[in-house]
């Protein structure tokens, strides 16, 4: 798309506003209906296609932020079985992997056999003349077999913009190499960090390497799309798992070169704050956050013990760091005496933070998660699925529609015909 096309410099057709103002009705909730008016019936990337070619976490959750910020995004699959993420997970909705769903809401399916000449040379020209963004992470060295590298394309099509997510980065020893979340948050040393000294590894719970990048291949379009609109020219993004693993690592690597510390696992507790950490209750455990004295005085008398203040081992915060596993001990004797709720009441009414440990179930239940109406039902009711994290003016960009059917966009390249 050249510049003087894009959406924000023409009235767009009927045909592609995300919904027709005039059918909208009592069973559509009204959130769309406030999102259409507040943002002048345009999602922010309204009117943009993107082309999603690639697999997994990644590239599908970049491009399902891309999808939620009003672009088109058609997701190209392989014959038969489609993105292996279809088949991933131990959670299943109206039968499709619940993994699968929320990574994909929202986009179109088209089945292309890359192996096939024909069908390769279709995609590539439907890219020519269609597509404003390609977001990748096929294997190292596949697109450039295929003809669908970013070099290649750029050189038909220089206003495009072409978004790389490999394993290692684009260039190393290690650049062709694949890769997926957990061996990053290994080699990328998040594991180094992440439990408790003396157990086995632990892989941070969520596929936070993953959808890292998968951010970071969104952010890295938003700002080529503002290069596009003042050189006319588009270029090609680099992001790798490798490279966002090293960045979650930033200030263990800053104290590293500063005074060549190693960071260590430490469970739930924070760096060189103390006490800051989880809680054993009655009923289960609770975050306390009190590493400053002032608060740490508060607790003390709250948890009956105000001499703890006075303690030369725990008056300032660089002692009771020295002498946690102390502290902690003489904490949890009181804490486990009561419930969560019992002390999260105290601890909030003496203005010290605390939070406690919810499984899913419970975090989806809270009045807090409801008040932000970032659950969110697809407009035929089908699918409720996590919003994006992001409002605009105080509305959040609606899910509208759960993850497609395989191949159930074909006709987009193909127009019919069998393949």
């Amino acid at each position: 798309m050249r510049p003087s096309s894009h959406p924000r410099g023409r009235l767009l057709a009927d045909s592609e506003y995300p919904f027709n103002l005039l059918t909208l009705t009592a069973n559509v909730p009204r959130r769309y209906y406030n999102w259409a008016c507040n943002m002048s019936n345009e999602t922010p990337l309204n009117g943009l296609k993107v082309l999603e070619l690639g697999s997994s976490v990644a590239v599908p959750y970049g491009t399902w932020i891309l999808g939620t910020l009003g672009a088109t995004v058609v997701k190209i699959e392989r014959p038969e079985v489609g993105d292996d993420c279809r088949h991933w997970g131990t959670g299943w909705y109206h039968g499709v992997s619940g993994f699968f769903v929320a990574l994909n809401a929202g986009k179109k399916s088209v089945i292309v056999d890359l192996s096939n000449e024909e069908q390769r040379s279709i995609l590539r020209q439907y890219i020519i003349n269609e597509v404003d963004i390609v977001v990748q992470n096929l294997r190292p060295g596949q697109v450039e077999k295929l003809g669908l590298d970013a070099n290649s394309l750029l050189a038909e099509k220089d206003t495009l913009i072409y978004v790389n997510s490999g394993a290692f980065g684009a260039k190393g020893p290690l650049n062709m190499r694949p890769g997926y979340d957990p061996l990053m948050q290994a080699f990328g040393g998040i594991m180094s960090v992440t439990g408790e000294e003396g157990r086995p590894p632990v892989r941070v719970g969520t596929s936070i390497v993953d959808m890292g990048t998968g951010m970071w291949c969104a952010l890295g379009v938003l700002a080529a799309l503002r290069n596009l609109e003042k050189t006319g020219k588009g270029g090609h993004v680099d992001a790798s798992l490798f490279e966002t693993a090293l960045g979650w690592m930033n200030y263990h690597a800053t104290s590293y070169f500063g005074d060549g510390s190693i960071a260590e696992r430490r469970g739930s507790s924070g760096p060189g704050m103390a006490p800051y950490q989880a809680y054993n209750c009655a009923d289960g455990y609770l975050i306390i956050a009190a590493p400053n004295d002032r608060l740490f005085t508060t607790l003390s008398v709250i948890l009956g013990h105000p001499n703890w203040a006075k303690d030369d081992r725990f008056d300032t915060n660089p002692h009771r760091w020295d002498n946690r596993a102390t502290l902690n001990v003489l904490i949890e004797e009181v804490t486990r005496t009561q419930t969560m709720a019992h002390w999260q009441g105290k601890l909030e009414e003496a203005g010290i933070p605390s939070a406690p440990l919810q499984s899913i179930d419970a975090v989806v239940a809270h009045p807090q998660t409801e008040a932000l109406d970032i659950i969110q039902e697809t407009e035929d009711g089908r699918f409720k699925l996590m919003g994006m994290p992001l409002s605009f003016d105080g509305v959040r960009p609606p899910q509208r529609t759960g993850s497609p059917e395989l191949g159930a966009d074909n006709d987009i390249l193909f127009g019919g015909k069998p393949l």
